[in-house]
């Protein structure tokens, strides 16, 4: 979500410890809380809250870029599927014009008996001719038949699987919504809380929400580990300042794995759209060994992500209201790193 310190084990309990903030930078801004203090004062614990309600967005916004990227799949498959089906129809159409043809070709070469036929011929030389005509027409219109057949069993089940493909989307579709009223609510329920804070609570969030391009940390003299990361890094870092927006691929807003997706894009590589999905696009390595370009999930969930960039630093899509910045790369509890 953001640069933020780890949530207290105990929620919200009133004889914590201490309160938690919901940004590290924040919480640098405010000054550490007294490790002592006996009783948490109310907004301390509305920033637990909004840091909590952040999260656990963020993991709703993931799901939901899942079950987007889902039915989008599924609405290809049933067009792909439908123009299957159209050109099979056609064809079966065009087959049954040509049985119909030979069936009418036939008729007109005599449908009496055989040995009847070449009795009463005035030239049985020429009948044969007409015999060996129709044996051709009969063999030719039996093979025909026959694909018919299998063009009809094709076709009754291209319409089947269709069927479940048209299922399948309408499902996925009601969980793109679901997760999206989960998202809505949660984000809503955050920014009541962050404005019943005091003033002063308040703008030290927007401080630490805002990021400026000339604001650039020392990145060090890191090298990226390929041309590819090299132009992924390029690419975010060209996203700097653009708003977080969830469940969004750019390029005028990103979410977390959004943002690790339209980088790579630049680089010629597709990565998958979630977070838990992007840290199985390559082969993974200890932090310590982390160079620009890497990705780092966070949580154990892998529900956050972003982009090593160089000197303990990321640069990745915090959370709503937050644009993309740098943060330290240990701004939260890492789940692994991938090289791509």
């Amino acid at each position: 979500m953001g640069s933020r310190r780890r949530l207290a084990p105990s929620g919200f309990d009133r004889g914590a410890s201490a309160a938690v903030c919901v940004l590290s930078a924040a919480a640098a801004a405010l000054g550490a809380l007294p490790a002592t203090s006996a009783v948490a004062a109310p907004h301390d614990d509305s920033r637990a809250e909004v840091d909590r309600l952040y999260q656990e967005a963020e993991q709703a916004t993931q799901a939901y870029d899942k079950a987007d990227e889902n039915a989008g799949e599924l609405h290809r498959q049933v067009s792909d599927a439908q123009d299957r089906i159209a050109r099979q129809q056609q064809r079966i159409n065009t087959m049954r014009d040509a049985l119909g043809s030979l069936a009418g070709a036939q008729y007109r070469s005599g449908g009496i008996d055989p040995t009847v036929a070449l009795l009463f011929s005035d030239d049985p030389a020429d009948y044969l001719d007409k015999a060996s005509v129709l044996d051709r027409i009969t063999t030719q219109q039996a093979g025909q038949l026959k694909d018919l057949q299998e063009a009809m069993r094709e076709l009754a089940q291209e319409r089947t699987e269709a069927s479940g493909h048209l299922a399948e989307l309408e499902r996925s579709r009601k969980a793109v919504a679901t997760h999206k009223k989960t998202v809505e609510r949660k984000l809503a329920k955050a920014r009541q809380l962050l404005n019943r804070m005091p003033l002063a609570d308040r703008a030290s969030f927007d401080r630490a929400s805002r990021s400026s391009r000339v604001d650039i940390p020392d990145l060090g003299a890191g090298v990226p580990s390929s041309g590819r990361a090299a132009a992924a890094v390029a690419a975010a870092q060209s996203a700097l300042g653009k708003p977080y927006v969830w469940g969004a691929t750019g390029p005028g807003g990103f979410d977390c794995s959004g943002l690790m997706q339209w980088s790579y894009a630049h680089a010629g590589v597709h990565l998958p759209r979630t977070s838990q999905e992007q840290r199985y696009a390559g082969h993974q390595i200890p932090l310590s060994q982390a160079q620009p370009g890497d990705l780092v999930t966070y949580r154990s969930d892998a529900s956050h992500v972003g982009m090593y960039v160089g000197n303990g630093q990321v640069i990745h899509a915090p959370y709503p209201g937050a644009p993309v910045r740098y943060d330290p790369v240990g701004m939260m509890p890492v789940s692994s790193v991938t090289r791509v």
